[in-house]
């Protein structure tokens, strides 16, 4: 509180003598100077928490640029990186919403740096494939571990396992798809193993379809093999190597996943790459065209034709059924060879996230996408009664990381005998960790806030 001083009189003013004055104005100066000490002290200690507050944070262990002694060594990164289970990173609301309460698009946005790094390593995860555990590889940067995924008007939380087994007890999730989706997968696995180790509970002959189960909390988690969504029979090896075109049929869905459907309480279901491929359509049981089938006189649809009829017969039968099961629809992943594809020597060797306008999608990929939101938005629409579908548009922030891939680390160790090896390259799947792991983040918000998206 400030007290209002007031002076009076000069006859009753002790300053009115001069040696009063002297002996006051002594006084008034000593306490003045002890005020002004006093006054320091406090702005010295204040700036001492400002700089405390204003330093900044570590930067990623590598840069661009990155030395060689820092980027080859793994174990090193290993033991500095911490494997203890994540904090509660989610709010208790978990509210993505900007300021003004209005509803964000959390898949716009840009990838930004996060000196936290992943969270956990392929010694704390053991579930990883050999062919996405970049690091035990020896992808020699890490830098791309050091980024999140961040929505332009709101912020993301980071996935919360403890929340998301709560969430799911006596549940049953699937992933349905090709092997984006297992890689998909294998992220959540490795996420939830922080806190759970799944059991493996079956598998098929190829390893491509899989089942886990997490005892405490009674939930199940499967991987469904089906790349194409409707009936195929395709004729090529575990290394894409083909003997004969692929029979789809287009009027046919795949039972390998609907008929497990009536058991599932939630499903990420995606298409993707596969369609690309050389394939001779069949409908009504009858040959009625083909994508890239050159010599085989029959009409080319063109594989915008096969996927568009593949998308709407799943999202008609996921309306037309009683049950009632909350469905994720992924759209498509974009790759990131440069100078080729990965049968002709395409490669990914960039170290850090493309900015905004950096990148164009691939034609290929554009029209996938568009199919994808064209059916969905169809889907949605019509909609059906207690059907939940909701879009997990993962493709844009996707394109912005083409730091991410194995690239050839996905093989073990494939410069250990020749620096100038010419080996394989992955540039369309994702280390582990690595970025795919922000998709769960953007999952466990659908889960939370599902009513602010479609």
């Amino acid at each position: 509180m400030v007290k209002e001083m007031k002076f009076e009189s000069s006859s009753s003013n002790p300053f009115s003598s001069p040696s009063s004055f002297l002996k006051h104005n002594h006084v008034f100066l000593k306490f003045a100077v002890c005020f002004l000490l006093v006054g320091l002290a406090f702005r010295f200690s204040d700036s001492i928490r400002l700089i405390s507050v204003l330093e900044p944070l570590p930067p990623p262990i590598e840069t661009e640029q990155e030395t060689e002694e820092t980027e080859s060594n793994v174990s090193s990164f290993l033991a500095q990186t911490p494997t203890s289970p994540p904090t509660n990173d989610f709010p208790a609301t978990n509210i993505t919403q900007n300021s003004e309460n209005v509803k964000c698009d959390i898949f716009t946005g840009e990838w930004v740096p996060d000196p936290s790094g992943p969270r956990y390593t392929n010694e704390s995860c053991p579930v990883i494939e050999s062919h996405q555990n970049c690091m035990k590889n020896g992808r020699p940067d890490s830098a791309y571990f050091y980024w999140r995924w961040n929505p332009r008007d709101c912020e993301l939380p980071k996935f919360n396992a403890q929340r998301f087994l709560a969430l799911m007890r006596n549940k049953s999730w699937a992933f349905i798809g090709d092997s984006i989706s297992r890689n998909h997968v294998q992220s959540l696995l490795c996420l939830l193993s922080q806190v759970e180790q799944a059991v493996e509970v079956y598998h098929d002959k190829e390893y491509r379809s899989k089942r886990w189960f997490f005892p405490s909390h009674n939930f199940t988690l499967s991987i469904i093999w089906t790349p194409f969504l409707v009936k195929a029979a395709t004729f090529e090896d575990m290394n894409g190597v083909s003997t004969s075109e692929i029979q789809l049929y287009l009027d046919k869905l795949d039972n390998t996943w609907t008929d497990q459907y009536n058991s599932l309480d939630y499903l990420v279901i995606s298409g993707g790459k596969w369609f690309l491929k050389t394939a001779i359509y069949y409908e009504n049981d009858t040959v009625s065209g083909c994508h890239y089938c050159p010599g085989k006189n029959l009409t080319e649809l063109g594989f915008e034709h096969a996927y568009r009829n593949a998308l709407r017969l799943v999202f008609n039968f996921i309306k037309a059924l009683d049950h009632k099961a909350s469905v994720l629809f992924r759209t498509t992943t974009p790759d990131h060879f440069e100078n080729g594809e990965w049968f002709s020597g395409g490669y990914c060797n960039r170290t850090v996230p493309f900015k905004e306008g950096e990148v164009d999608m691939k034609d290929a990929d554009t029209v996938m996408r568009n199919i994808e939101l064209e059916e969905f938005e169809k889907a949605s629409d019509k909609g059906a009664e207690g059907v939940s579908l909701k879009l997990l548009d993962t493709t844009h922030l996707s394109l912005l990381r083409p730091d991410g891939h194995p690239g050839p680390y996905r093989q073990f160790q494939p410069f250990a005998k020749d620096q100038n090896a010419k080996v394989q390259t992955d540039c369309l799947h994702w280390c582990l960790p690595g970025p795919i792991d922000s998709w769960n983040d953007l999952v466990m918000e659908i889960l939370i806030n599902g009513e602010k998206y479609k």
